[in-house]
């Protein structure tokens, strides 16, 4: 695939490419400040198939990485930002990222991990702050480099990427597309959205989400203009709205609901009539909440199943959105979409089966063979949901085999935060579990059991759990109970620990 910072930026010059506050960079100038990044990341000696990770809040600064980056033909590795000390040391070393860029923000968090990483890795900060003792600064470092095209022969494009999703061991896993996202599917993916250059897209989300950053590259694809939002804020989202006459943006369904929830006097000081695609993934979003943006926003909403492993797999169109409660849609143009019962045999309509799909844009586990081989059944990929189909092709996700709870859309699996659980010296057993929240989806729930004779309180253990895990994955709430159900393999039963919990809903994701 060409280049297509050098296309856009000889097709349209002067068109604004990234807007940040009041700086707006135009295509040719963000042409020329990848250049700069590929010259100074190829001088510390970075080339094709070299990782580079980045821990930093959206911005211009992130977008000229992530473009000399391509144009390297290197692989970028977004960190979480809620990540602290060993899950962050963990990703680095086992990306095998030989820099790491951290916005100034996050410069005293990668530094406290840095003891633990291993190998001769160079660490620069971004954004122009000052670089501490043994740290470079990036913005020095593209001053310093050149503006030219570096060497390339297959530059740009959807190129490699290596993003982490959390592993049932509590270990992230690599998801990596060594080639890309073939062309034919980023041609899909334009037309399934009905994107064009004209298109405005606001980055609402954080760009570690493999959607965010998808979104935001199919935006850079066909040449349109991204506003960006370093954290969202729900009224300066619909400000930035008005004021850039914004056409496009994903947001999780949590992003969506704190829009809907602003005052409706906040909500009607803002022109929001510029929209025309709302696209929603990430998690299950509630019908209700459907309701109320449709009447905001108008038929503009698109929702999508899919994960960082299989890309988009289900759409739902805005026709369909309140026609078809609780659907996540049909398989677009080159998704192959299975339900199968334990035995893998097929399951017919309305009978839930676990949901396989298949495409050639499906990533692997880097330097996990044995965790792509488990997810793979005759070339067809599994996260482990459950779902049913409908008499007119449209499927429905009603269950997760697994025990992953996805809160605010963001993947928690429940064995980190057990393990961090039971370091409590007064902790005999746990069991942490999602349980419904209107806001998040699922919130983090922990189910104890303490030792005999000994005391801790809620707020103590979800307290221990500050500073050792991301503060997202900390338990939002705990439950005390004398024992925990476990079969007679000692495995817990999580399902019969979950099911008071989501008795009524109507729901179990």
């Amino acid at each position: 695939m060409a280049d297509l910072l050098v296309v856009h930026a000889g097709l349209e010059p002067d068109k604004p490419g990234l807007v940040e506050g009041e700086r707006v960079v135009s295509w040719a100038q963000r042409n020329e400040r990848a250049n700069r990044a590929a010259n100074a990341l190829s001088a510390l000696g970075v080339k094709a198939g070299d990782r580079v990770a980045m821990m930093a809040f959206n911005s211009i600064a992130g977008f000229e990485l992530s473009g000399g980056l391509g144009k390297l033909e290197a692989i970028g590795v977004p960190v979480n930002f809620r990540l602290r000390d060993a899950e962050l040391a963990y990703i680095v070393n086992d990306s095998g990222a030989s820099v790491v860029c951290a916005g100034p923000e996050f410069v005293e968090h990668v530094q406290a991990a840095r003891g633990s990483v291993q190998g001769d890795v160079v660490f620069a900060v971004l954004g122009g702050a000052p670089a501490p003792p043994g740290w470079l600064s990036f913005d020095d470092l593209l001053a310093a480099a050149s503006p030219e095209q570096p060497p390339s022969e297959e530059a740009g494009g959807l190129g490699a990427t290596m993003i982490y999703t959390s592993g049932t061991t509590g270990h992230p896993k690599g998801a990596y597309r060594p080639h890309g996202v073939p062309l034919e599917h980023v041609m899909n993916a334009i037309q399934m959205f009905g994107l064009s250059g004209d298109d405005v897209h606001l980055m609402a989300g954080p760009g570690y989400h493999s959607a965010v950053a998808f979104f935001s590259a199919l935006t850079t694809a066909v040449g349109g203009t991204i506003v960006i939002m370093r954290r969202f804020d729900a009224e300066t989202a619909l400000a930035l709205i008005d004021r850039h006459r914004v056409t496009t943006t994903f947001m999780a369904p949590t992003l969506l609901h704190r829009i809907m929830d602003l005052p409706e006097e906040i909500r009607h000081r803002y022109d929001v009539t510029s929209m025309r695609a709302v696209i929603l993934g990430a998690a299950p979003c509630p019908f209700s909440l459907k309701e109320r943006a449709t009447a905001y926003f108008g038929e503009t909403l698109y929702e999508f199943y899919g994960a960082t492993e299989t890309g988009v797999n289900l759409l739902l169109r805005p026709e369909d959105q309140l026609r078809k409660p609780g659907s996540a849609g049909r398989p677009p143009e080159g998704q192959e979409v299975l339900l199968l019962d334990e035995e893998g045999n097929p399951v017919p309509d309305g009978v839930p089966g676990e949901l396989w799909t298949r495409s050639d844009w499906l990533a692997t586990y880097y330097k996990r063979p044995d965790a792509t081989a488990r997810a793979m059944r005759d070339g067809f990929f599994s996260v482990g949901d459950v779902a049913y189909r409908d008499g007119d092709g449209f499927y429905y996700i009603c269950d997760r085999k697994i025990d992953m709870i996805i809160s605010a859309g963001v993947n928690i699996y429940p064995a980190e935060v057990e393990a961090c659980l039971h370091g409590h010296p007064a902790v005999a057993d746990v069991a942490v579990i999602g349980v419904p929240d209107d806001q998040w989806g699922e919130a983090v729930k922990a189910v104890v059991a303490l030792l005999p004779g000994a005391k801790a309180g809620e707020q103590e253990l979800i307290d221990w759990c500050r500073g050792r895990i991301a503060d997202y994955k900390r338990p939002r709430s705990v439950d005390f109970v004398p024992e925990l159900p476990r079969d007679l393999a000692g495995k817990l039963l999580k399902r019969q620990i979950r099911e008071p919990y989501w008795a009524g809903t109507g729901r179990r994701i």
